[in-house]
Parts: C-alpha cells; structure tokens; sequence
C-alpha cells in the first residue's frame, strides 16, 4: 500500500514527535511518501526550491493509494492536496486533535468525500488510521 501522508509544516502545525510517532504506525501499513515532513515540521522544509517540492509531492500524490491527514492546524498546502487527492478519487483519512486551538474547517468537517475522525491521544488516532485502512475501498 502507497500512503500520502500530510500535516501543516510551514504553518508551525504538528509537533515533530507526533509527526514521527503517526509516521511509523502508517509505515507499519505500507509505503509512506512523504517521510521528510517529520523532520521539517515546524517550517523547516526551504531546502529545495517551491516549484520541486510541488512537482514531487504532486507526484506522490498521484502515485498513492490513499491519502491520511493531520488537519488540526491550519494549512493551505494540505487543503490544497486533499482537494487534489479528492479530484483523483484517493481515499483520504482526515485526522484532527480535540482541544486545538484552531477549529476545524467546515471545508473539510463538511465533505462527505472525506473520512474525518478526531482524536485526543494518539492510540485514538491509530485506531482510526487502523479502521481506515481496513475498510474496503
């Protein structure tokens, strides 16, 4: 399985240690792109020029079977991928923390398209990326 895995990086959204501990339970599934983000959360990620980072996260996405986001920061990059993901037909797993200070966009709360769960510790949120992923498509 290929998984697009998202969350706010230049906004200053998810926490690098929560980002690592999400990626290695979606690792244990499958394939995960976009490993990197771990490292540059917190807006670290002007290592490479824009325009390359869009033409290969596009490609990535593109590419995945399904997409998972973390939405409880704001972000226009992920909105942006979860519009393309659902363009494309991606299964897409929305995933936002109770008790952020940011609400969640009714953009995303809204969509029918869209699978949205919200958890408060992070076994929640495996639960969910494990009902997901098991679910047919």
């Amino acid at each position: 399985m290929k998984i697009y895995f998202a969350a706010s990086i230049r906004g200053g959204g998810i926490d690098p240690e929560t980002c690592r501990e999400m990626m290695r339970h979606l690792k244990g599934h499958g394939t995960v792109f976009t490993e990197h983000i771990c490292e540059e959360a917190g807006g670290r990620d002007d290592r490479d020029p824009d325009a390359e980072i869009y033409e290969r996260d596009i490609r990535w996405l593109r590419e995945a079977d399904l997409m998972v986001a973390e939405v409880s920061t704001p972000s226009l990059g992920v909105g942006y991928e979860i519009g393309k993901a659902e363009e494309w037909g991606k299964r897409i797993l929305c995933l936002y923390r109770r008790g952020s200070p940011w609400r969640l966009s009714a953009m995303i709360g809204g969509n029918r398209s869209l699978v949205v769960r919200e958890y408060r510790e992070l076994q929640e949120a495996f639960a969910h990326i494990d009902e997901f992923l098991k679910s047919p498509l």
